[in-house]
């Protein structure tokens, strides 16, 4: 088995599907088909069972998964080395984060960038998982979190403060929380029903009924504005939304930190650099919108 084999019998045990192995490594579910036969032929075992629930391992292939994961560990410890004496200002910066962060912080920070160094172009990875900075899926992280790790290097960038808010047509049909009759709210899906903001949400509008889960905050802001429920959004984004709310009776809600991380390896990369700083600087210069 070589290289590329065991990239794909990784992806598979990890995603379950053909599906998810395919866009994990960017290729077509057809080629993934094609890749897992011509593996299993290779290797004259098969180490994935197909199953009603997915992709599960063989008992071989439990036995591969631990040395094929150092493989994969000590190839991209080699490629971080490689990309961090990198030190051309051109090429691609792959940046993971948060919707809401990608609509409102990352295009001015992306222009100064392209300002002064047209030749870096930047990915902008919104996707609902976290990418891992360690397994080189993404170069940068903005996060409403503390990141982990002791390879990992990051700085707090501002405090998100959140609120709740609703239409104005909203609250003259149903009156001013927490009084009021018959009101709903816009809630997060049960995957994020643990973030401290979906927590207070429903302890602040006890007894509400759900009108509408989405894990979007833009499509909440949406749904806020059609006058569909109360929504707990961070300020920056709310704020001064025409036709939008702060529902002052109730207090401010919780505060979320932003970070951006980086792998320590890459840190000093010169077009990592530059992303970091014009980051840097673009939440410096709207910091106080964060906190609300």
């Amino acid at each position: 088995m070589d290289w590329d084999d065991l990239r794909s019998f990784l992806a598979i045990a990890r995603n379950r599907s053909l599906s998810g192995a395919a866009r994990e490594l960017g290729l077509q579910q057809s080629t993934m088909s094609r890749r897992l036969e011509a593996m299993e032929a290779r290797a004259g075992a098969r180490l994935l069972q197909k199953t009603p629930r997915g992709y599960e391992l063989t008992p071989l292939g439990e036995a591969v998964l631990g040395n094929a994961e150092r493989m994969e560990a000590e190839a991209i410890a080699v490629e971080r080395v490689v990309q961090g004496r990198d030190v051309a200002l051109s090429g691609v910066v792959r940046l993971t984060t948060v919707e809401v962060i990608a609509n409102l912080v990352l295009p001015n920070a992306i222009a100064a960038l392209h300002a002064q160094y047209p030749g870096i172009t930047v990915d902008v990875l919104s996707e609902s998982r976290s990418l891992s900075l360690s397994k080189r899926e993404a170069d940068l992280a903005i996060r409403m979190t503390r990141f982990e790790g002791n390879e990992l290097v990051s700085r707090r960038m501002a405090t998100s403060g959140t609120a709740l808010y609703a239409s104005s047509d909203y609250l003259a049909r149903h009156g001013m929380p927490p009084e009021g009759t018959d009101h709903a709210i816009i809630a997060v899906l049960e995957d994020q029903a643990y973030m401290p903001e979906a927590v207070w949400l429903r302890g602040v509008m006890a007894g509400a009924r759900v009108a509408v889960r989405t894990n979007s905050r833009d499509a909440q802001l949406a749904y806020a504005k059609a006058g569909l429920g109360v929504v707990c959004l961070p300020c920056f984004l709310a704020d001064g939304v025409e036709g939008l709310e702060r529902i002052e009776a109730v207090g401010a809600g919780p505060q979320r930190e932003v970070w951006l991380g980086v792998h320590a390896d890459l840190r000093h990369m010169p077009r990592i650099r530059a992303v970091m700083d014009v980051i840097d600087r673009e939440f410096s210069r709207i910091k106080g919108q964060f906190s609300g």
